[in-house]
């Protein structure tokens, strides 16, 4: 494998931002490129990147990946060896009120990567799939070989037709790819959206918080550092092609082709109360509660299977719900402190003016 850069698309969200700092502190090349989307406060996302921007091997752009020349350009200025291509239009529900931003920034732009890892050679392409593809699948843990082809959510279509659109370059190109199903990831630096940045700031704010199904819903709640040192992991580790091992019957997860999908999670569901009670306890208050019904496109329960990450990479993830909500919370306290300065210098400035 070459040694190019290595592209990371959506460099200032969540994900890609830790997954940045991660390659550089390894003292690998980064392109970090992201949209800058409003989707949610662009000004974490400004923060992100100005960090990224501050570190050395660090080439960031700003580039909406919908548009096929734009595409073709990066990848022809840059020559990446290997690509991480975490940028999406993220939402399970918002997409039910806007969906064709889901297409463009989900499908499109997928296309658009794998033809420019297509025609520049890339050594290995690994992208964010979702659990959100098992979709209306009961059985748990949800397993790779399950079943994928009954999502509940249009945000799970399109991930699930990223992993189908990647087999079909896999076969016929043999670009090595592989599709990492993220369970929820939480952490530091995390999407405001999510249940544990939404539930955080609302208790501080005094504000009420809406709880689905009385709170008896589990997620495979996973830390942020667990999830990078895998992405990491499976970066550094391209598929190859082997034989199909269900003859007249692939499984989804492998293929004769060069592809390869994988759950990337915890492996053990937490109920949600139990993620609020955590919260309350961090921030040392207590919620005020409203009972809500569960959300369209929404499920019960994900219950990651990591078995097959676990055999092929010795993943391992090792951080308990309350040591990551905790760290999560002193994160929070300290960024919108700094925030709170900033905005007072701004106004400062702005009086004296």
């Amino acid at each position: 494998m070459s040694d190019g850069p290595i592209l990371v698309t959506g460099a200032a969200g969540f994900v890609g931002f830790h997954l940045a700092r991660r390659l550089l502190a390894a003292g690998l090349e980064v392109i970090g490129v992201d949209q800058f989307s409003s989707y949610y406060d662009v000004r974490l996302k400004e923060a992100r990147f100005s960090q990224l921007e501050l570190m050395p091997r660090f080439s960031g752009e700003r580039a909406d990946l919908s548009v096929s020349p734009t595409v073709a350009s990066l990848f022809q200025r840059h020559r990446p060896s290997r690509v991480v291509h975490l940028a999406a239009q993220p939402g399970v529900r918002h997409a039910i009120a806007e969906p064709h931003p889901y297409v463009e920034s989900n499908v499109v732009a997928f296309l658009n990567i794998l033809e420019g890892c297509r025609h520049c050679g890339v050594g290995h392409l690994v992208y964010a799939s979702s659990s959100s593809v098992y979709g209306a699948n009961s059985k748990v843990p949800f397993c790779e070989r399950d079943g994928a082809d009954h999502p509940v959510s249009l945000y799970g279509a399109t991930k699930r037709s990223n992993e189908l659109m990647a087999h079909s370059y896999s076969h016929l190109f043999g670009l090595p790819t592989t599709g990492l199903r993220f369970f929820t990831v939480y952490g530091p630096w995390g999407r405001p959206d999510m249940a544990v940045y939404a539930f955080t700031t609302a208790i501080l704010d005094g504000m009420p918080i809406h709880v689905a199904n009385a709170g008896r819903i589990w997620r495979d709640f996973t830390y942020i550092d667990d999830i990078i040192e895998g992405v990491f992991r499976v970066m550094e580790k391209p598929p190859g092609a082997q034989a199909a091992s269900d003859v007249g019957m692939p499984s989804p997860a492998d293929s004769s082709a060069p592809y390869r999908v994988y759950n990337i999670g915890n492996g053990k569901p937490e109920e949600l109360n139990r993620l609020i009670r955590l919260i309350e306890i961090a921030l040392g208050r207590e919620a005020r509660r409203i009972d809500a019904p569960m959300p369209p496109g929404d499920i019960v329960r994900s219950h990651a299977d990591t078995t097959a990450l676990s055999r092929e990479i010795d993943y391992v993830p090792s951080t308990p719900l309350d040591v990551g909500v905790r760290r999560f919370v002193d994160w929070y306290l300290d960024y919108h402190a700094q925030s709170k300065q900033r905005d007072r210098k701004r106004m400062e400035l702005v009086g004296h003016c």
